[in-house]
C-alpha cells in the first residue's frame, strides 16, 4: 500500500487515517485514489470508522459490498466489525489496482455476509467461505488473541484476516474468469482439474493431511487438498507479494533490481521480476523480525513450479491474457 498526502496541508496520512494531524478531517476516493477534504463520507463513518467517500445508498463502494453485518449488541463485535472491514478496503483497494471491482469495472462484485460468533441469541457457528459470489467472513479472527489462538491450534504460519479475504475473494475471482477463451486449459495444465470431488478432496485432506512432497509444487499445504484450492492460495500470495513490494517501496526501501523511482508493482508485467522482488524483501522482513523475536513476515518457499503458476495468475488478474469485464 502506498502513502497519501493531508489534501489540506500536504503531510504524510496512512491509508486508515480519517483526519490528519492538522486537524483535517479527510476521506479516501477510491476512484481518485487519494484523500479529499470530508464532504460526502460514507454512512458507516461514525459507526465503525470507515474513512472511504460514499458512492451509492450513501455507503461506500466497499460498505455496500456488505449485505449482512455482525450482531453488534455487543461492543466487542462492533470493533471486530470496523476491523474487519479496514481490512477489507484494503484488499479491495489493491485489487481495484487492477481494475477490480472498481466503477468502471464491468463485471459483477462479491457480496459479503460479516458474522459474529458471539450474538444475542447465543454461540453461532462461522464457517469462511465463498459460494456464488458470496463470502462469509468470520469477524471472531479480527481478534488478534483469538486469532492466535486459531494460527496455533491449526498451524497456519500466515492467518490474518487479510489473508482470509484474499483467499475468498481469489475463489470469486476464478468464477469471473472461468469462462474466458484459454483460461480452464492453462489453469488445468498447472493447478489440476477443478471438476474432482471437492468434498471428497477436502474429507481426504483433514483425515491424512497434504500428500507427501506438496512442498515442490503448492505454496501451502491447504494449496495441496484441491485445485480450487491451489489457485485461492496461489492467487492470494500473488496479492500478498505485490502489496509487499508495493508497501517496502512507498516506505522508502531500494533494492538494485528496480531503478525507476516511480516504478509500480501493479504495473509490473515480468511475472518473475515481481516475485523475485517481492520475495527478496519478505526475507529481508524475516530477518529483521527475528532481531525482535518475532515470526517470519512471509514464511515461504516459492519453487520454480510455485512461481509458474503464480506466473499464470498474475497474467490473469492483471488482465494481460484478457481484459477484466
Amino acid at each position: 500500500m502506498r502513502l497519501f498526502t493531508c489534501p489540506a496541508c500536504g503531510e504524510t496520512v496512512f491509508f486508515p487515517n480519517t483526519n490528519c494531524a492538522c486537524g483535517a478531517m479527510i476521506a479516501y476516493d477510491p476512484e481518485e485514489r487519494g484523500f479529499v477534504p470530508l464532504v460526502d463520507p460514507c454512512r458507516n463513518r461514525e459507526i465503525i470508522a470507515c474513512n472511504w467517500t460514499a458512492v451509492e445508498g450513501g455507503f461506500c463502494r466497499s460498505c455496500a459490498m456488505t449485505e449482512v453485518v455482525p450482531d453488534h449488541f455487543r461492543d466487542e463485535n462492533l470493533a471486530l466489525w470496523a476491523e474487519a472491514e479496514q481490512d477489507k478496503r484494503r484488499v479491495l483497494e489493491n485489487l481495484a489496482k487492477w481494475g477490480w471491482f472498481t466503477a468502471t469495472d464491468p463485471g459483477p462484485s462479491p457480496r459479503f455476509h460479516l458474522l459474529a460468533e458471539e450474538t444475542r441469541r447465543g454461540e453461532a457457528q462461522v464457517t469462511m467461505g465463498h459460494a456464488n459470489g458470496l463470502i462469509t467472513m468470520n469477524v471472531a479472527e479480527s481478534d488478534p488473541v483469538e486469532l492466535l489462538r486459531r494460527r496455533e491450534q491449526l498451524s497456519e504460519r500466515l492467518r490474518t484476516m487479510v489473508a482470509h479475504y484474499r483467499h475468498e475473494i481469489a475463489h470469486f475471482l476464478f468464477e469471473r474468469l472461468r469462462g474466458r477463451d484459454g483460461f480452464l486449459d492453462g489453469f488445468r495444465t498447472l493447478f489440476g482439474d477443478e471438476r474432482a470431488d471437492y468434498g471428497e478432496a477436502l474429507t481426504r485432506h483433514y483425515e491424512n493431511g497434504p500428500r507427501q512432497g506438496w512442498q515442490a509444487d503448492h505454496v501451502t499445504p491447504y494449496a495441496a487438498a484441491h485445485p480450487h484450492e491451489d489457485w485461492a492460495e496461489t492467487a492470494a500470495h500473488l496479492m500478498h507479494l505485490t502489496d509487499i513490494l508495493d508497501s517496502a517501496l512507498a516506505a522508502g526501501m531500494r533494492t538494485e533490481a528496480l531503478t525507476n523511482p516511480d516504478y509500480d508493482p501493479y504495473r509490473e508485467s515480468d511475472s518473475d521480476l515481481l516475485v523475485t522482488t517481492a520475495a527478496g524483501f519478505g526475507i529481508a522482513m524475516n530477518h529483521v523480525n527475528r532481531a525482535m523475536g518475532l515470526a517470519d513476515a512471509y514464511p515461504f518457499v516459492l519453487t520454480p513450479a510455485i512461481r509458474e503458476k503464480l506466473g499464470f495468475v498474475h497474467g490473469w488478474v492483471q488482465g494481460r491474457y484478457s481484459p477484466v469485464r
